[in-house]
């Protein structure tokens, strides 16, 4: 195949992603289910996905069943691996981002609207050179089960979150969270044990 015909088949593609990705009522639900399913590296059974996801690096996406991710989200994983496991709910306009050889992983997991989970950063190591010519500098995020990540949340690289915690609304999580805490704030803190 030339590289003409490659450009216009990728072209084609970005097509037929964004008509499916906006498409409305149950017949765009079904097209979303069905085009995006075969996509991923694997997914189970149960899938929501809203109009308006942006979905990027599909064959670098592990699905569990019951997922479900509503309007104007965006889930990122050129170069990167994101794990999701079963039960997971992510609420409107929030991205998970996953490139650049980073790695997400979470099970049974309610994300609120308006979260930023993202497993990789700028580099900017040099102060003689742009930020933006720098790369990005990969790591992993690991999401333990039943964790709820309230509303405007953001959860940055190389940390874990403990089993049956909650990151407060507003919270911008920058170290580990023990299991059952209450954390708050920028940066996040506990506040509490949940028992």
């Amino acid at each position: 195949m030339t590289r003409f015909m490659r450009g216009l088949v990728r072209e084609i593609q970005s097509w037929v992603s964004l008509i499916i990705r906006n498409w409305p009522g149950r017949l765009g639900f079904y097209l979303r289910q069905n085009y995006v399913r075969k996509r991923f590296r694997s997914a189970g059974e149960n899938l929501w996905i809203e109009p308006g996801v942006v979905i990027t690096g599909h064959e670098n996406i592990t699905l569990g069943s019951n997922f479900s991710i509503m309007r104007n989200s965006a889930l990122y994983a050129h170069d990167g691996a994101p794990e999701i496991g079963n039960d997971v709910s992510i609420n409107s306009n929030t991205m998970i981002a996953a490139a650049d050889e980073g790695r997400i992983s979470c099970d049974k997991v309610i994300i609120g609207p308006n979260v930023v989970i993202r497993a990789s950063d700028h580099a900017h190591e040099s102060a003689d050179k742009p930020i933006r010519d720098q790369g990005h500098t990969g790591g992993s995020i690991v999401i333990e089960d039943d964790v709820w990540v309230a509303s405007n949340c953001v959860i940055l690289r190389n940390l874990r979150i403990g089993a049956h915690s909650i990151v407060a609304a507003g919270g911008v999580v920058t170290k580990d969270v023990e299991p059952y805490s209450i954390v708050a704030g920028v940066p996040a803190k506990l506040v509490s044990y949940r028992k």
